[in-house]
């Protein structure tokens, strides 16, 4: 079952332009003090939390296409050189041979923090992984905690992990999760519903005041939309625009391309959080890597939030 085994605790990483290399970087223990300084009123956090917005873009990159490192080049830039580069970047399906592009380009090193750079560890008995980057002029040791980079594997038919980054709230004196995941695919509905069961408690663990759930959801059994709501969670799709279930609204695989087998459009991607409110939610089209080769059969979410 997903998540049943251990916590594994791994480490984020900050690249030494020194020594070239990725290193890790120390973090707060989670049950210490926020700062020592007297805190403002009450009324005078709940305003400027009210004004802290972070956004994240979460895009399933598909490793088993042609062409891997190349596409995530062109997916990357996307992101990077749009004009809303996120806080936070969330992605799915990463192949080794991606991780190590990822790890070498310069914009990635000058400007964000990432989880599993030590070492190889994360592909352990799987093929490809999830992987975290943070912006590292929004999140630093202050805000990110012992539990900064922290994942559980699954026992299920795939092994995938929940890959979560902890922060320290900003005015409670508590954490906030951030999971990057990959749900069970195909037929697997039944496990999936373990998944959300089990992140939807970590969520409402003890310390923790919430976060969000971000990723491959693979949303494709008409039960598989019921899950955020018989949770109290919030899908910040939904929130924005309406429940889009019985049109192609937000769809976010199978966009753009002949579908055989009565198959349609799904929105099989997802941000859902609780305790955060969403402000902005849009899809992100992948491009051509030529005529045959599309960057991903998944389309991005870039989302805006407030803490």
């Amino acid at each position: 079952m997903f998540l049943s085994r251990p916590k594994v605790s791994r480490a984020l990483s900050a690249f030494d332009h020194v020594s070239r290399c990725w290193a890790g970087i120390p973090l707060r223990n989670p049950h210490s003090p926020i700062n020592q300084e007297p805190s403002p009123s009450p009324t005078a956090n709940a305003h400027a939390v009210g004004r802290q917005s972070l956004s994240l873009t979460t895009w399933n990159i598909q490793a088993s296409q042609a062409k891997p490192v190349e596409r995530s080049e062109l997916i990357l830039s996307h992101i990077l050189e749009g004009p809303k580069r996120p806080d936070i970047i969330h992605l799915q399906e990463v192949a080794p041979s991606v991780r190590q592009h990822l790890l070498s380009d310069s914009r990635v090193r000058s400007s964000f923090l990432t989880t599993d750079a030590e070492d190889d560890t994360a592909f352990k008995e799987v093929p490809f992984v999830t992987m975290t980057l943070l912006s590292n002029k929004r999140f630093g040791p202050a805000l990110l905690t012992e539990k900064g980079g922290g994942e559980g594997k699954g026992e299920g038919r795939y092994k995938r992990d929940a890959l979560c980054v902890s922060i320290r709230h900003p005015v409670a004196p508590a954490l906030l999760h951030f999971f990057n995941v990959h749900l069970d695919s195909l037929d697997s509905q039944f496990r999936r519903m373990l998944q959300m069961h089990v992140l939807n408690g970590l969520l409402r663990e003890p310390g923790c005041n919430g976060g969000l759930i971000a990723g491959d959801f693979n949303a494709i059994h008409p039960d598989d939309y019921t899950l955020v709501d018989t949770y109290g969670l919030v899908d910040a799709w939904v929130a924005l625009h309406g429940n889009t279930i019985e049109s192609d609204g937000g769809a976010t695989w199978g966009v753009g391309v002949e579908l055989k087998d009565g198959l349609k459009p799904g929105r099989l991607d997802k941000v859902v959080m609780l305790g955060l409110q969403p402000t902005e939610i849009e899809v992100l089209k992948p491009g051509l890597i030529d005529a045959d080769t599309r960057w991903s059969d998944h389309c991005g979410l870039h989302c805006t939030f407030t803490v």
